[in-house]
């Protein structure tokens, strides 16, 4: 099973602030400034980033490949 078979079948096609935080073990609150900052981290994390509406998520596929290639 390849990684992004188990975040979908795990968050679905899209993780939460939330679920991201989880999966990388980091605060929600640490992940949000980070994501926010001018680094490289931000950079790479922020191409998964959707926003529908207010909220904001993470599309499993991209979050999968930035896990594969770490």
């Amino acid at each position: 099973m390849t990684t992004e078979e188990q975040l979908i079948e795990r968050y679905g096609p899209l993780l939460s602030l939330i679920d991201l935080s989880e999966l990388l073990k980091r605060s929600p609150d640490g992940l949000r400034i980070s994501l926010r900052s001018q680094s490289e981290f931000a950079e790479q994390w922020n191409v998964a980033r959707r926003k529908v509406g207010r909220r904001v998520y993470f599309r499993a596929s991209v979050v999968a490949d930035l896990i594969d290639a770490a």
